[in-house]
């Protein structure tokens, strides 16, 4: 992925752990959120669109003028590569903490998230965790805040719509990073416990590989009904693809991380996705705040496909701006976390796109989660409590 010299210079971008152009000085009113995220390699595009989301935040927060405790302040997002490698985002954060004094950063990967929180309680370190991993959150740690649902949210709907329409038999094929092998591992027994069998069981690099041939002609051999599939939505579009031109006609699970209409611009059009179930897009929500929001991103961003890994980092950055604000400290992060929860309870509608009511006391801020599936090449939501119980 190409970013030109006005891209870098205002997001601080710092590629392969070195600047291509000198950084300006921290200045003593402004306040660094900081990210680690892939901005190379087969991620880079999500890891972009995570970072466009954070800056269009403090885009608008900085024209609306922000003040904390009596002081006008400016956000700063300052980004650094670590292309999906979780030892690289936790340099990446030391270097954040140490040279821009940044209380919070952004985090798009489990494997990054689970390196950061080894060190930032002792580093005071707030990290936003754009990962729908039970773990994160269930281990303690007192400054991360998650902003997906949980895996186990989507389970339901997505394996008692697929074995109503297509039958009980599961290739997993998903993305072989910690949050790809920790989805398999949690859908495969949900699978099984709804009376589902698991024919085939592998990872594929979407992060490195452009052909997934092989790997999704094995899993078809196996002759399943439906496919667990996802990582990044581009490379989840090539998977696909080349499932439907080996002629697999069964059923997609498509885990959180891709989304529809992003992956349909690689497979072959909505068509190619018939029969999937996964996250509800942003794009075709039909709740005004949220049009509303496509809209105004697009007037600078144009043509863009508007999904949840711009949506949610925006809200975040909102949120804990807000929560600077409560807390009257924009460099302290213990006191930045703990007024998260009335932050983003009373966060306006106009940022708080998804609904977010609370955050957790272990950390994981709450909304409705929205699910989708295709049928005859259209998007429709369902709704998860259809699928409980059952």
């Amino acid at each position: 992925m190409a970013f030109s010299r006005r891209d870098i210079l205002a997001a601080g971008l710092v590629l392969g752990g070195a600047a291509l152009w000198p950084m300006r000085a921290h200045a003593a009113d402004t306040i660094t959120i900081g990210f680690t995220g892939p901005l190379s390699g087969g991620a880079a595009f999500y890891g972009k669109n995570v970072l466009d989301g954070m800056k269009f935040a403090a885009n608008e927060i900085n024209e609306q003028g922000l003040e904390i405790n009596g002081k006008k302040t400016t956000l700063e997002i300052v980004a650094f590569d670590d292309q999906y490698n979780p030892s690289q985002a936790a340099i990446n954060a030391q270097r954040l903490v140490q040279e821009y004094k940044a209380p919070v950063v952004v985090v798009p990967h489990s494997g990054g998230i689970s390196a950061l929180q080894t060190r930032n309680e002792q580093q005071n370190l707030l990290i936003v965790a754009y990962s729908s991993l039970p773990e994160l959150t269930a281990r303690g740690n007192r400054l991360t805040l998650q902003m997906p649902p949980n895996i186990t949210d989507y389970f339901p709907a997505f394996t008692g719509y697929e074995m109503e329409r297509f039958g009980k038999n599961l290739a997993i094929a998903v993305t072989d990073s910690d949050y790809g092998k920790v989805w398999a591992d949690l859908f495969k027994s949900a699978w099984e416990e709804a009376g589902g069998t698991v024919v085939s069981n592998d990872t594929l690099s979407y992060n490195k590989s452009a052909d997934f041939y092989s790997g999704v002609s094995r899993a078809i051999s196996k002759k399943p009904d439906v496919m667990l599939i996802g990582g990044p939505s581009e490379p989840t579009g090539l998977v696909v693809k080349q499932a439907r031109e080996l002629g697999y006609k069964g059923g997609f699970a498509v885990i959180d991380q891709a989304k529809f209409d992003e992956v349909a611009q690689v497979s072959g059009g909505m068509e190619s996705l018939e029969g999937s179930v996964g996250v509800l897009p942003m794009m075709l929500d039909r709740a005004p705040v949220v049009q509303a929001f496509v809209k105004r991103f697009r007037q600078t961003h144009p043509d863009r496909i508007v999904g949840t890994e711009i949506g949610l980092p925006y809200i975040a950055v909102h949120a804990v701006a807000d929560a600077m604000k409560l807390a009257g400290s924009g460099t302290d992060a213990t006191a930045i976390r703990a007024k998260l929860d009335k932050a983003f309870a009373d966060l306006p509608e106009q940022f708080n796109l998804m609904g977010y009511y609370d955050v957790t006391e272990q950390g994981h801020a709450r909304m409705n989660t929205r699910v989708a599936v295709v049928e005859d090449g259209k998007v429709r939501e369902i709704q998860v409590s259809e699928f409980e119980g059952k």
